[in-house]
């Protein structure tokens, strides 16, 4: 059987990535037609647009993409390609694992967390006023109308939505996730004390959508004592879900927590459609100096066999991967701190490696 996949080679970093991620699903023998589409700054200016149509089309037909990072500029520019993939293909949940695989230089041992991020809603929504224009004039006056609060008039808004049906979705997600893969505690993180309706309307769902799973534990965390508790004991928590921002926070975090973000996967999931990715960013710096780590990217290839179906190739891919971190001879720069750059594996060499690995499974 062959899988139809869009691959999105992404910006800076990634198409070298990509290419090594590409190599090693090959290599496990699972056959695959890419179906080639390009996003991002590279394609701006011959298509008018960072996310051109035929991208849609592309994942919309085939039902799962890889994608290697994308650039988004800060502050100004066009908004993330991420987000408006996720918005447009309704892309809800955003699975993030956060495991330590032996030889990753980590302060921390035994973590192996589940982050599910409500991708569609919160701050990410993309509704935002200038400051200065007209819209934001109209908010400034709605407020002083209905709370009697005066709001500088040189403030910019972007608006936190977060509705019930978001929210149930999303932490039944996190529920049906830990059945699935025998996870014994969800916890839900938010900000309810001080954000009443919002993140309040966040808390309240999870709490009724929790009583329908009485197998599973259920907690919830205030978002600045969770990244206490996180820093402090991360093996304390299984599956975490949040809102939007907090999730994407949070992900990182727990990607620190594991050995950074070179191992650090990701996927974007809906009810019919998939994109899976790297939780890294496209690191345009280093664009062309075979020096990144693959491996987020690679383990996000893992997800994607998963997700497909072919268990047994991916437990071997993770394996292989697993072995060339425990061995740490061909790992780059950011597995081996305060090594000299000659001593490291470039993304090429990594993908050899890992070839390899797979080759006497």
């Amino acid at each position: 059987m062959s899988y139809n996949i869009t691959l999105i080679p992404g910006d800076g970093t990634g198409p070298e990535i990509t290419e090594a991620t590409k190599r090693v699903l090959e290599a496990t023998g699972v056959a695959f037609h890419w179906d080639l589409a390009y996003a991002g700054a590279s394609v701006q200016d011959k298509f008018g647009t960072p996310l051109p149509e035929q991208v849609l089309e592309s994942i919309r037909r085939n039902k799962a993409a890889l994608k290697g990072p994308v650039t988004t500029p800060v502050g100004s520019g066009f908004r993330s390609v991420n987000v408006a993939l996720r918005k447009k293909l309704d892309l809800y949940a955003c699975l993030r694992p956060c495991k330590i695989y032996p030889g990753v230089p980590t302060l921390f041992q035994d973590v192996d967390i589940i982050v599910v991020r409500e991708n569609t809603e919160d701050l990410y929504s993309g509704i935002e006023f200038e400051k200065g224009t007209s819209e934001a004039t109209k908010v400034i006056k709605l407020i002083a109308e209905t709370k009697g609060e005066a709001i500088r008039e040189d403030s910019g808004f972007s608006l936190k939505m977060i509705s019930e049906t978001g929210s149930r979705r999303i932490v039944k997600f996190a529920f049906e996730y830990a059945c699935a893969h025998r996870r014994k505690k969800v916890t839900a993180v938010h900000k309810a004390n001080i954000m009443k309706f919002s993140d309040g309307l966040f808390l309240a769902t999870a709490r009724e959508v929790a009583r329908e799973y009485p197998d599973i534990e259920f907690e919830d965390r205030i978002v600045d004592n969770m990244t206490m508790q996180l820093v402090k004991r991360p093996q304390q928590f299984d599956v975490i879900v949040a809102p939007n921002l907090y999730g994407d926070i949070i992900s990182d975090l727990c990607a620190g927590i594991v050995g950074g973000l070179g191992v650090a996967p990701g996927a974007n999931l809906g009810d019919n459609m998939a994109i899976f990715e790297p939780t890294h960013g496209s690191a345009p710096k280093y664009t062309g100096q075979n020096k990144v780590n693959p491996m987020a990217m690679m383990l996000s290839g893992v997800m994607m066999l998963r997700h497909l179906g072919e268990t047994k190739n991916a437990d071997r891919l993770e394996n292989a991967i697993a072995q060339v971190i425990a061995e740490g001879k061909n790992v780059t720069y950011d597995m081996k701190p305060n090594i000299p750059s000659t001593q490291v594996a470039g993304t090429s060499q990594v993908a050899d490696a890992v070839i390899e690995k797979l080759g006497r499974s």
